[in-house]
């Protein structure tokens, strides 16, 4: 573990993030060809096992949509410990994404600011990496992130989304409605309950059956939040995603004038934990039914931070920006101090 350290300090944080990330994935999609080395050293405990969404996660914490936007690296990252890969996000039409640079770290924060725009080469591309997937034995949960393309008008978003389910529900262990970007313009206002209703409806009925979630903002106001929890309530829903990246920049060690030069973008790490948190607690007022699952994503570093969420409510955890500080065994550690607090999952033995 102290090797990573002096590899991000020396060589990766000297890197543009998204060469980096490029370069990490490399050796992410090499660990399933070492013989299950990997597998064997990472794996949670089976005390970990969390049962939800008529699934079992080999452990609650998984990796949050945004990492593996294309599902090509999903063996990979369930060998190194993630006990659900959540891919995407996806659109119906493939998409570069906004212009570069267009991720920028705040180390000093644990923190990134990305505007990525959706870069993926689309819903029907990812398929069949994703049915390759699905047959590997001991695979990860594999949840897909759904949204908006930037060429669709938010009028037209339903249509959009109910492409993109009518491909990926089949194949997909769970969905994930991303309404929530900051990075895709519109796309924030599909969260008015008059315009989300129908929608979630419609991905809801085109899902067939397959588990549904929403995936919402930190940046709404409490009412807001309980007026989405009684619609996916009422709309019978599997449960929320809370939260994305916010838009606030409150908070930050980093200078002014250097988020000033980043620009706009979704502010994730751990600058997000507390608010992350605060709304997972409202989400629990509103739908303390333990068969509701509420994955909590937002500033999580250690064991602690995810023991934090699964006593304040969550069902399961998400990560990502803490992946680019703490390196390839970060899920490996996060699984290991859960077993050292004592955490036994709904479906440990």
């Amino acid at each position: 573990m102290r090797l990573y350290p002096l590899l991000f300090s020396t060589v990766l944080r000297h890197m543009d993030p998204e060469p980096a990330h490029h370069l990490a994935f490399k050796v992410i999609q090499a660990t399933p060809f070492l013989g299950g080395l990997v597998r064997r050293f990472c794996r949670p405990a089976p005390q970990l096992r969390v049962r939800t969404l008529g699934l079992e996660f080999p452990s609650p914490f998984g990796l949050a949509a945004g990492f593996d936007k294309n599902a090509i690296g999903i063996a990979g990252l369930g060998e190194i410990g993630f006990g659900h890969v959540e891919v995407g996000t996806l659109t119906r039409h493939a998409q570069d994404g906004n212009p570069q640079p267009r991720m920028f770290r705040l180390v000093g924060d644990r923190a990134l600011i990305n505007r990525m725009g959706f870069n993926n080469g689309g819903s029907a591309g990812a398929v069949p990496r994703i049915e390759r997937a699905r047959l590997r034995r001991n695979r990860p949960v594999i949840g897909v992130n759904i949204g908006k393309s930037r060429i669709t008008e938010v009028e037209d978003a339903q249509q959009d989304y109910v492409w993109s389910t009518e491909r990926l529900a089949p194949i997909a262990d769970y969905l994930a409605v991303n309404v929530s970007s900051p990075n895709t313009p519109g796309l924030r206002g599909l969260q008015e309950l008059e315009l989300l209703e129908p929608l979630l409806a419609a991905v809801r009925d085109a899902a067939d059956g397959t588990p549904l979630l929403v995936k919402i903002a930190p940046d709404m106001e409490n009412e807001q939040i309980d007026g989405i929890v009684a619609l996916a309530l009422r709309l019978g829903l599997d449960g929320i995603i809370a939260t994305n990246t916010t838009i606030s920049r409150e908070g930050l060690l980093e200078s002014e004038r250097e988020i000033e030069r980043m620009g706009a973008g979704g502010l994730s790490g751990g600058p997000l934990k507390h608010r992350s948190l605060a709304v997972l607690r409202r989400i629990r007022e509103t739908a303390p039914d333990p068969d509701f699952c509420v994955i909590s994503v937002g500033g999580v570093t250690t064991a602690a931070d995810v023991h934090d969420r699964l006593l304040a409510g969550a069902t399961l955890v998400q990560g990502f920006t803490a992946f680019i500080y703490e390196g390839p065994l970060w899920a490996r550690a996060i699984n290991r101090g859960l077993a050292r607090i004592g955490y036994r999952g709904n479906a440990a033995a």
